[in-house]
Protein backbone atom coordinates (compact mmCIF):
# COMPACT_ATOMS: atom_id res chain seq x y z
CA UNK A 1 0.00 0.00 0.00
CA UNK A 2 1.39 3.23 -0.53
CA UNK A 3 2.30 6.15 1.85
CA UNK A 4 -0.56 8.53 -0.08
CA UNK A 5 -3.29 5.41 0.38
CA UNK A 6 -2.20 4.72 3.87
CA UNK A 7 -2.48 8.69 5.07
CA UNK A 8 -5.80 8.51 2.99
CA UNK A 9 -7.92 5.32 4.59
CA UNK A 10 -6.87 7.64 8.12
CA UNK A 11 -8.65 10.71 7.07
CA UNK A 12 -12.71 11.19 8.22
CA UNK A 13 -14.22 13.01 5.51
CA UNK A 14 -17.22 15.14 7.55
CA UNK A 15 -18.52 17.21 4.92
CA UNK A 16 -18.50 18.51 1.18
CA UNK A 17 -18.70 22.36 0.51
CA UNK A 18 -21.61 23.22 -1.87
CA UNK A 19 -19.34 25.68 -3.58
CA UNK A 20 -16.97 23.27 -5.43
CA UNK A 21 -15.17 20.39 -3.83
CA UNK A 22 -13.78 20.88 -0.89
CA UNK A 23 -13.38 18.26 2.03
CA UNK A 24 -12.45 18.83 5.17
CA UNK A 25 -10.40 16.41 6.51
CA UNK A 26 -9.80 15.92 10.59
CA UNK A 27 -8.01 12.73 12.30
CA UNK A 28 -9.53 11.50 15.14
CA UNK A 29 -7.85 11.34 18.85
CA UNK A 30 -8.08 15.47 20.15
CA UNK A 31 -10.43 14.66 23.08
CA UNK A 32 -8.69 11.86 24.25
CA UNK A 33 -5.60 13.84 24.14
CA UNK A 34 -6.76 16.68 25.86
CA UNK A 35 -8.13 14.32 28.57
CA UNK A 36 -5.49 12.21 29.39
CA UNK A 37 -3.86 15.88 29.77
CA UNK A 38 -2.09 16.04 26.87
CA UNK A 39 -2.58 19.75 25.72
CA UNK A 40 -0.68 20.25 22.86
CA UNK A 41 -1.22 23.11 21.71
CA UNK A 42 -1.13 24.57 24.76
CA UNK A 43 3.21 24.34 24.45
CA UNK A 44 5.80 25.49 22.24
CA UNK A 45 8.41 22.50 21.70
CA UNK A 46 11.90 24.06 21.05
CA UNK A 47 12.91 25.33 17.75
CA UNK A 48 14.51 22.36 15.83
CA UNK A 49 17.63 23.30 14.11
CA UNK A 50 18.18 23.07 10.36
CA UNK A 51 20.02 19.87 9.03
CA UNK A 52 23.12 20.28 7.28
CA UNK A 53 22.88 21.82 4.11
CA UNK A 54 23.90 20.70 0.51
CA UNK A 55 24.30 24.57 -0.74
CA UNK A 56 23.32 27.49 1.56
CA UNK A 57 24.72 31.10 1.41
CA UNK A 58 22.95 35.11 1.12
CA UNK A 59 21.29 36.25 -2.37
CA UNK A 60 21.26 39.54 -3.16
CA UNK A 61 17.44 40.04 -4.96
CA UNK A 62 15.20 42.99 -5.38
CA UNK A 63 17.32 45.21 -3.17
CA UNK A 64 17.94 43.10 -0.27
CA UNK A 65 19.96 39.85 0.95
CA UNK A 66 18.11 36.83 1.10
CA UNK A 67 19.76 33.72 3.30
CA UNK A 68 18.68 30.42 1.77
CA UNK A 69 19.90 26.72 2.29
CA UNK A 70 19.45 23.82 0.32
CA UNK A 71 18.48 20.21 1.03
CA UNK A 72 18.10 17.17 -0.95
CA UNK A 73 17.19 15.96 -4.44
CA UNK A 74 14.24 16.04 -5.86
CA UNK A 75 11.02 17.90 -6.94
CA UNK A 76 12.07 21.37 -5.62
CA UNK A 77 9.45 22.86 -2.84
CA UNK A 78 10.08 25.93 -0.83
CA UNK A 79 9.14 26.52 2.74
CA UNK A 80 8.06 30.18 3.40
CA UNK A 81 8.12 30.41 7.44
CA UNK A 82 5.78 33.18 9.95
CA UNK A 83 6.46 36.70 10.81
CA UNK A 84 9.13 37.64 12.92
CA UNK A 85 10.37 33.54 13.09
CA UNK A 86 13.02 32.21 10.85
CA UNK A 87 13.76 29.40 8.56
CA UNK A 88 14.61 26.86 11.45
CA UNK A 89 11.36 26.15 12.44
CA UNK A 90 11.07 24.24 9.44
CA UNK A 91 13.93 22.03 10.77
CA UNK A 92 11.34 18.80 11.41
CA UNK A 93 9.79 19.44 7.67
CA UNK A 94 13.23 19.69 6.30
CA UNK A 95 14.65 16.55 7.92
CA UNK A 96 11.34 14.99 6.79
CA UNK A 97 10.85 16.17 3.03
CA UNK A 98 14.59 16.25 2.15
CA UNK A 99 14.57 12.51 1.63
CA UNK A 100 12.44 12.76 -1.55
CA UNK A 101 12.60 16.50 -2.33
CA UNK A 102 14.76 19.25 -3.37
CA UNK A 103 14.28 21.65 -0.18
CA UNK A 104 14.73 25.35 0.00
CA UNK A 105 14.17 27.47 3.00
CA UNK A 106 14.29 31.24 2.87
CA UNK A 107 14.58 33.73 5.86
CA UNK A 108 12.30 36.18 4.83
CA UNK A 109 13.82 39.76 4.57
CA UNK A 110 14.29 41.36 7.63
CA UNK A 111 14.32 38.25 9.41
CA UNK A 112 16.65 35.89 10.51
CA UNK A 113 19.72 35.23 8.77
CA UNK A 114 18.61 38.33 6.09
CA UNK A 115 19.79 41.39 7.30
CA UNK A 116 16.81 44.34 7.54
CA UNK A 117 18.09 46.41 4.93
CA UNK A 118 14.83 48.01 3.27
CA UNK A 119 11.72 48.92 5.61
CA UNK A 120 9.27 47.60 2.67
CA UNK A 121 6.90 44.73 4.12
CA UNK A 122 4.16 43.60 2.19
CA UNK A 123 2.99 40.00 1.08
CA UNK A 124 3.64 41.61 -2.42
CA UNK A 125 7.42 41.91 -1.80
CA UNK A 126 7.76 38.81 0.52
CA UNK A 127 5.80 37.09 -3.21
CA UNK A 128 8.32 38.06 -5.24
CA UNK A 129 11.41 37.84 -3.08
CA UNK A 130 10.50 34.56 -3.21
CA UNK A 131 10.22 34.50 -6.74
CA UNK A 132 13.45 35.98 -7.05
CA UNK A 133 15.29 33.13 -5.27
CA UNK A 134 14.06 30.30 -7.17
CA UNK A 135 15.37 32.61 -10.17
CA UNK A 136 18.71 32.80 -8.35
CA UNK A 137 18.92 28.72 -7.62
CA UNK A 138 17.76 28.22 -11.21
CA UNK A 139 14.48 26.65 -10.62
CA UNK A 140 11.14 27.49 -12.76
CA UNK A 141 8.92 25.88 -10.45
CA UNK A 142 8.06 24.56 -6.95
CA UNK A 143 5.86 23.38 -4.51
CA UNK A 144 5.04 25.94 -2.06
CA UNK A 145 4.57 25.48 1.69
CA UNK A 146 3.96 28.49 3.99
CA UNK A 147 3.17 29.02 7.58
CA UNK A 148 1.16 32.19 8.88
CA UNK A 149 3.12 34.91 7.06
CA UNK A 150 4.41 32.03 4.47
CA UNK A 151 1.04 31.18 3.99
CA UNK A 152 -0.37 34.34 2.89
CA UNK A 153 2.75 34.89 0.95
CA UNK A 154 1.86 31.65 -0.88
CA UNK A 155 -1.45 32.87 -1.47
CA UNK A 156 0.08 36.09 -3.02
CA UNK A 157 2.10 33.93 -5.54
CA UNK A 158 -0.38 31.68 -6.77
CA UNK A 159 -1.99 34.82 -7.44
CA UNK A 160 -0.06 36.34 -9.42
CA UNK A 161 2.81 34.03 -10.12
CA UNK A 162 0.93 31.05 -10.91
CA UNK A 163 3.63 29.56 -13.36
CA UNK A 164 6.04 29.66 -10.59
CA UNK A 165 3.99 27.02 -8.47
CA UNK A 166 2.94 23.86 -8.84
CA UNK A 167 1.11 23.02 -5.39
CA UNK A 168 0.63 24.83 -2.59
CA UNK A 169 -0.01 24.27 1.22
CA UNK A 170 -1.13 27.00 3.39
CA UNK A 171 -1.29 26.65 6.93
CA UNK A 172 -2.36 28.76 9.34
CA UNK A 173 -2.63 31.61 7.04
CA UNK A 174 -5.69 34.26 6.51
CA UNK A 175 -6.63 36.20 2.87
CA UNK A 176 -7.85 38.87 5.20
CA UNK A 177 -8.19 41.29 8.45
CA UNK A 178 -11.83 40.02 9.21
CA UNK A 179 -10.03 36.09 9.82
CA UNK A 180 -8.29 37.45 12.74
CA UNK A 181 -9.16 36.19 16.60
CA UNK A 182 -10.02 39.52 18.76
CA UNK A 183 -6.65 39.86 21.06
CA UNK A 184 -5.31 36.45 19.87
CA UNK A 185 -1.62 37.69 19.75
CA UNK A 186 -1.84 38.07 23.49
CA UNK A 187 -2.20 34.34 23.92
CA UNK A 188 0.07 32.95 26.26
CA UNK A 189 2.13 30.70 23.89
CA UNK A 190 2.14 33.57 20.97
CA UNK A 191 3.69 35.69 23.60
CA UNK A 192 6.17 32.94 24.35
CA UNK A 193 6.63 32.86 20.43
CA UNK A 194 7.62 36.65 20.05
CA UNK A 195 9.90 36.38 23.37
CA UNK A 196 11.60 33.53 21.53
CA UNK A 197 11.41 35.09 18.36
CA UNK A 198 13.60 38.29 19.63
CA UNK A 199 16.16 36.21 21.25
CA UNK A 200 16.71 34.28 18.30
CA UNK A 201 16.93 37.17 16.42
CA UNK A 202 19.59 38.05 18.23
CA UNK A 203 21.74 34.96 17.45
CA UNK A 204 21.02 35.17 13.71
CA UNK A 205 20.40 38.57 12.70
CA UNK A 206 23.25 40.35 11.20
CA UNK A 207 22.32 43.84 13.09
CA UNK A 208 20.29 42.26 16.05
CA UNK A 209 19.83 45.91 16.88
CA UNK A 210 17.21 46.19 14.48
CA UNK A 211 14.56 43.99 16.15
CA UNK A 212 12.19 47.02 16.90
CA UNK A 213 12.28 48.04 13.12
CA UNK A 214 11.85 45.10 12.02
CA UNK A 215 8.38 44.27 14.43
CA UNK A 216 7.15 47.98 13.73
CA UNK A 217 7.45 47.43 9.88
CA UNK A 218 5.53 43.99 10.71
CA UNK A 219 2.93 45.26 12.44
CA UNK A 220 2.00 48.23 9.97
CA UNK A 221 1.96 45.54 7.42
CA UNK A 222 -0.44 43.42 9.57
CA UNK A 223 -2.65 46.14 10.54
CA UNK A 224 -3.52 46.93 7.04
CA UNK A 225 -2.90 43.56 5.01
CA UNK A 226 -3.82 40.96 3.58
CA UNK A 227 -6.90 42.05 1.97
CA UNK A 228 -7.98 39.23 -0.74
CA UNK A 229 -11.60 39.03 -2.16
CA UNK A 230 -13.15 35.84 -2.44
CA UNK A 231 -13.06 36.54 -6.02
CA UNK A 232 -9.08 36.51 -5.43
CA UNK A 233 -9.18 32.83 -3.78
CA UNK A 234 -11.45 31.75 -6.68
CA UNK A 235 -9.06 32.70 -9.33
CA UNK A 236 -6.33 30.14 -7.85
CA UNK A 237 -6.21 27.35 -10.28
CA UNK A 238 -2.77 25.88 -8.60
CA UNK A 239 -3.68 22.30 -6.32
CA UNK A 240 -4.23 23.76 -2.74
CA UNK A 241 -4.25 22.43 0.37
CA UNK A 242 -5.78 25.10 2.91
CA UNK A 243 -4.69 23.43 6.78
CA UNK A 244 -4.85 25.03 10.00
CA UNK A 245 -4.54 23.81 14.14
CA UNK A 246 -7.83 23.02 15.79
CA UNK A 247 -6.43 25.03 18.94
CA UNK A 248 -4.98 28.73 16.64
CA UNK A 249 -4.18 30.96 18.58
CA UNK A 250 -5.00 34.09 15.91
CA UNK A 251 -7.23 32.71 12.75
CA UNK A 252 -10.83 32.03 12.99
CA UNK A 253 -11.59 28.51 12.04
CA UNK A 254 -14.75 29.79 9.55
CA UNK A 255 -12.71 31.94 8.02
CA UNK A 256 -10.01 28.96 7.19
CA UNK A 257 -12.79 26.94 6.11
CA UNK A 258 -14.05 29.80 3.99
CA UNK A 259 -10.58 30.21 2.40
CA UNK A 260 -10.49 26.75 1.49
CA UNK A 261 -14.55 26.79 -0.17
CA UNK A 262 -13.69 29.98 -2.31
CA UNK A 263 -10.66 28.30 -4.25
CA UNK A 264 -11.67 25.86 -6.79
CA UNK A 265 -10.88 21.71 -5.04
CA UNK A 266 -8.74 23.14 -2.65
CA UNK A 267 -8.77 20.47 0.21
CA UNK A 268 -9.57 21.74 4.07
CA UNK A 269 -7.18 19.75 6.65
CA UNK A 270 -7.86 20.50 10.36
CA UNK A 271 -5.24 19.18 12.38
CA UNK A 272 -6.57 17.90 15.90
CA UNK A 273 -4.80 18.99 19.41
CA UNK A 274 -2.36 21.63 17.89
CA UNK A 275 -2.41 25.41 16.93
CA UNK A 276 -0.56 27.56 14.69
CA UNK A 277 2.32 25.94 16.03
CA UNK A 278 1.27 22.81 14.65
CA UNK A 279 4.94 21.70 12.66
CA UNK A 280 6.49 21.67 16.12
CA UNK A 281 3.97 20.89 18.51
CA UNK A 282 3.19 17.39 16.45
CA UNK A 283 5.72 17.23 13.75
CA UNK A 284 4.86 13.30 12.80
CA UNK A 285 1.07 14.29 11.97
CA UNK A 286 2.19 17.47 10.19
CA UNK A 287 4.80 15.90 8.45
CA UNK A 288 2.89 12.72 6.89
CA UNK A 289 -0.44 15.11 6.05
CA UNK A 290 2.09 17.93 4.30
CA UNK A 291 4.29 14.15 2.14
CA UNK A 292 0.63 12.64 1.17
CA UNK A 293 -0.20 16.45 -0.42
CA UNK A 294 3.08 17.24 -2.28
CA UNK A 295 3.75 13.35 -3.22
CA UNK A 296 -0.33 12.73 -4.69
Amino acid sequence: MSRLNRFTRRQTIVGIAALGTVAELTFNGSEAWAKAGNARWLTLPPTPALPKAARSGVAAINGVDIFYAVFGQGPPVLLLHGGLANSSYWGHQVEHLARNFSVVVMDTRGHGRSPLSSHAFSYAAFAEDAGALLDFLKTSQAAVVGWSDGAVTGLQLAMTRPERITKLFAFGGNSSLEGLKAGGARNAVFADYARRCRAEYAQLSPHPERWPQLLEGLRVMWRTEPNFTRQNLAAIKTPTTISDGEHDEIIKRDHTENMAHAIANARLVILPGVSHFAMLQDPNEFNEVLTAFLAA
